[in-house]
């Protein structure tokens, strides 16, 4: 079954936004096309085996100007500036490449070489960034790269660009970045990835009824994306580095965009970086990919603080997406705009919270005020109001809402069979939800088909009704990532899961040996574990440490340097041990190899103890399980 065209209820709702939206001055237009030295439009990047991982040409369809009326206009716009790709002057010695990524791959002139700001998903993608800036800037040495957070579109192409360099240039990130990258991209890491294919859309069609782009840039690239221990961390706001003869005077923004990141000014050139706390879009205060809700308020003080350090003292601030803001007047202003929005988000949630309002009221309640809600870079392309202020509420109270009739909800496939048959059986629910559906009542019919489908997986007019009414609540969406909510869930019910590549993450060797032991504790299966109890001392040979490992009540806990010894003990190297918690070798091979070696407890003993650890270990969970049905 294809995609449908807009209902009238649909093309009557961007007619009327479309008549809303504030007055377009073409300065957007402008700016995202300031300082163009080469534009790449047509930008095809693939692995060595020829499999496309970005495909810019895939959005020539967005060179059209007027909207269709399967896109709400405000997003067309948006997404037609991040469209816009190819290397970028920023001002005299720093440039930008733009749109061979979701993120941007930002370059500063030092006195030897060049310093870079983050590193893009890919390793692909990160290379074919370094050709174009070598071809058209020169073949200049990296004497260092800034990772300003922990989000894998920042940090997954590292080592795309140390292939590209004869030695390994300083690494600096923020205080606390592996912590934050182990407790988004790894522990929850397949669940989030697999979110992540619905929030940004990689697989999704292109085109007016399908992935128009994500907001916040086109969409991630989907090529090996590797973790590299930075190994240098900036602590506090103030610090200043010389890095190749730039000064770089960093502000610490933790708990906000991310758990840990930082902005940074450039005195020598009167430019600020203000990394992701500042875009071209309202923002997430919660992904809806799935992350560690973000403190709002933390978000607006952040803004403000560099308001009063940096911002008087700027010509041009840039950001690690979209393009940048010229002129201290003008940087002034969309910095505070920002810092407004973020803060009336907070305030005023709070405020409804206080009235009792739960998130779904609020979000049905809350607008941003006209002042703010016409400033285009405010609008809700990537985050949105009705999700952020789910979020804020959270953030302080929990998912709870305090109605007892929510504490212990039936899963979905019960409450949706109950719901089937107080509604008079499906049959009977599925004419009355497609009555719904004429009137344009799509959110309705969503809900009561959602319960259908999970009551009745296999009926197909429910199935088929559902995905209507997802797809006109994706073509009627101002939020990118909504869209592909919508739009990803109609696909599935009408194509069931179509699996591919998982994007598998193979960074979780490069965090420290407590983040690798919480991550295989959370993969141990209590039906493998029930009654087995074990504890082994492992000594890493290399890295002089032991560390004591403990089964028992399904529970696999991991202690340093164990006061009191275990009977038995392994020796063996950091490597070895890391390449057997990835599965590229087995324990009997590395045993016949002499990487193990038994230290204490009979022959054989401590071996066994280990296997019998390792065999309560599941599978790797199944990367394309189910949403939008049972």
């Amino acid at each position: 079954m294809s995609s449908k065209d807009a209902a009238a209820a649909t093309r009557a709702l961007h007619e009327a936004a479309l008549a809303a939206l504030p007055r377009e001055d073409g300065q957007d237009f402008s700016d995202a096309r300031r300082g163009l030295i080469e534009e790449t439009p047509d930008l095809r990047i693939c692995t060595e085996d020829g499999r496309p991982v970005w495909d810019a040409e895939r959005y020539a369809f967005l060179r059209e100007e007027a909207a269709p009326d399967t896109v709400h206009p405000s997003l067309w716009r948006q997404e037609r500036l991040n469209a816009v790709a190819g290397l970028f002057e920023v001002c005299a010695g720093v440039w930008q490449v733009r749109g061979y990524d979701v993120s941007n791959l930002t370059i500063i002139r030092g006195e030897r070489g060049v310093v870079l700001v983050d590193a893009l998903m890919s390793i692909e993608t990160a290379q074919a960034a370094m050709r174009l800036v070598r071809r058209r800037l020169g073949d200049l040495p990296v004497t260092g790269i800034l990772l300003t957070h922990a989000h894998a579109d920042h940090f997954g192409g590292l080592a795309g660009i140390l292939s590209c360099c004869e030695t390994v240039p300083p690494l600096i990130a923020p205080e606390g970045y592996l912590e934050a990258v182990a407790g988004e991209s790894v522990l929850p890491g397949p669940a989030m990835r697999r979110r992540s294919a619905y929030q940004f859309a990689p697989r999704l069609a292109c085109g007016p009824r399908g992935n128009v782009g994500c907001g916040l840039g086109k969409t991630v690239s989907t090529g090996t994306s590797r973790l590299i221990d930075p190994a240098d961390y900036i602590c506090k706001t103030g610090e200043s580095r010389v890095i190749d003869g730039v000064e770089f005077v960093f502000q610490m923004t933790p708990d906000a965009e991310s758990p840990a990141e930082f902005c940074f000014y450039l005195p020598r050139f009167r430019a600020l970086c203000m990394s992701e706390i500042l875009s071209r879009t309202q923002h997430n205060v919660l992904p809806i990919r799935g992350a560690r809700c973000r403190s709002v308020q933390s978000w607006a003080r952040h803004i403000d603080e560099a308001l009063e350090l940096f911002a008087f003292r700027s010509d041009v601030l840039f950001n690690t997406h979209h393009w940048p803001v010229w002129g201290t007047e003008r940087i002034c202003a969309f910095m505070t705009a920002q810092r407004d929005m973020y803060k009336f988000m907070h305030d005023q949630t709070v405020r409804l919270i206080n009235h009792g309002l739960t998130p779904p009221e609020i979000a049905e309640t809350l607008r941003l005020p006209a002042s703010l809600e016409r400033q285009w870079h405010l609008r809700g392309y990537y985050g949105s109001l009705a999700h952020n202020v789910r979020a804020v509420y959270q953030y302080y109270l929990g998912w709870f809402d305090a109605n007892p009739a929510h504490m212990s909800p039936l899963p979905p496939v019960e409450a949706g069979k109950r719901y089937v048959e107080f509604m008079g059986g499906a049959e009977e629910t599925v004419r009355k939800a497609r009555r719904c559906f004429e009137q344009g009542d799509y959110r309705w019919v969503a809900e009561v088909m959602n319960h259908v489908v999970f009551a009745c997986p296999d009926n197909a007019e429910a199935r088929e009704l559902l995905a209507d009414a997802y797809e006109q609540l994706g073509y009627q969406c101002e939020s990118a990532t909504w869209r592909n909510m919508y739009l990803n869930g109609a696909e599935e019910l009408r194509h069931g899961v179509q699996k591919g590549p998982s994007g598998e993450f193979r960074g979780v060797l490069s965090l420290s040996w407590r983040t690798i032991f919480d991550w295989l504790a959370t993969r141990i299966d209590p039906e493998r574990a029930a009654g087995k109890e074990a504890t082994l001392d492992i000594r890493l040979r290399d890295a002089d440490a032991v560390w004591q490992l403990s089964l028992a009540n399904c529970t696999l806990n991991a202690r340093p340097a164990p006061r009191v010894p275990a009977p038995l003990r392994l020796a063996l190297t950091e490597v070895s041990l890391k390449a057997l918690l990835a599965g590229d070798v087995s324990a009997e091979a590395l045993c016949g190899a002499g990487e193990i070696a038994e230290e204490a407890g009979a022959p054989g003993a401590a071996r066994a103890c280990f296997q019998e650890i390792l065999a309560s270990v599941e599978d790797a969970p199944d990367f394309w399980f189910n949403i939008v049905t049972p």
